[in-house]
């Protein structure tokens, strides 16, 4: 993921990015915070498998409430 984080942080300022997940099989927590972090930043998820979708959902909301709760605490 360290390779791929590279890559996406060198774009171009003003690029639409899209990450085709479609051969995307089993990630980790730290897998769907990076995503939930891209998505934030506006990048587009395509054709992400429903339980991946339903992870990144939950872990945003999850991410939302920690830093609502605790403004100060350091992020992950």
């Amino acid at each position: 993921m360290g390779e791929l984080r590279s890559l996406l942080e060198s774009e171009v300022p003003g690029i639409s990015l899209a990450l085709d997940l479609s051969e995307v099989k089993l990630v980790d927590r730290d897998a769907i915070r990076f995503l939930v972090q891209r998505q934030a930043e506006g990048t587009s998820l395509i054709n992400c498998p429903a339980f991946i979708r339903e992870w990144i959902l939950q872990e945003g909301s999850a991410m939302q409430r920690a830093q609502t709760e605790h403004p100060d605490a350091e992020r992950d």
